[in-house]
């Protein structure tokens, strides 16, 4: 059963992903990404990986769906008809495709107990985490202590492009006001 759900989420994601890359209705586009996102999320929900699956769907499909919105507030709802047609950007898809699909041979199959995470690195975290950090909780301790400075890179990330969208506002509202002084 949860073969034929990943299959179905799985199908479901290349469809809302060919939709939003050929609309030409740039909001069209947005909506369709958010909806990927929240199809990510409950892909992830369905590998047991909820924290993660919180994580797009509050970044994924919230916040950057937002970030959308505003911005296509600031300019037009359609996009451009290209000019020419290039090649250029579908090899370099289709080639960083490949890599990554090659990057996947030498993985341990999902769920294999055998695993290299299961025997070393998981094991110690529910063993010991609860004495070396002294939290109840494993997945606060993990994110918290052993993985700390990946959460503060994270957090530095996700604070520096809200930063970065509000200098480009800014800029842009100040640009708009120059104009209609003149």
């Amino acid at each position: 059963m949860t073969e034929l759900l990943n299959v179905v989420l799985l199908t479901f994601m290349v469809i809302v992903a060919l939709a939003a890359v050929w609309l030409r209705n740039l909001f069209a586009s947005v909506m369709m990404m958010g909806i990927f996102s929240v199809l990510s999320a409950c892909t992830f929900v369905v590998l047991d990986a909820v924290d993660v699956a919180f994580t797009e769907a509050a970044v994924g499909a919230g916040i950057s769906t937002v970030l959308m919105i505003g911005t296509l507030a600031l300019t037009t709802r359609d996009e451009k008809t290209p000019v020419r047609w290039s090649v250029l950007p579908l090899m370099v898809v289709l080639i960083t495709g490949a890599v990554l699909v090659y990057g996947t041979k030498d993985m341990p199959r999902y769920g294999d107990p055998s695993a290299p995470v299961h025997e070393h690195v998981a094991p110690r975290y529910i063993n010991d985490s609860p004495a070396e950090i002294g939290i109840p909780n494993m997945v606060t301790s993990v994110l918290a202590s052993y993985r700390g400075y990946d959460t503060l890179g994270e957090t530095t990330v996700i604070f520096t492009a809200g930063i970065g969208v509000l200098l480009l506002l800014g800029g842009y509202r100040n640009r708009k006001r120059q104009e209609d002084e003149f």
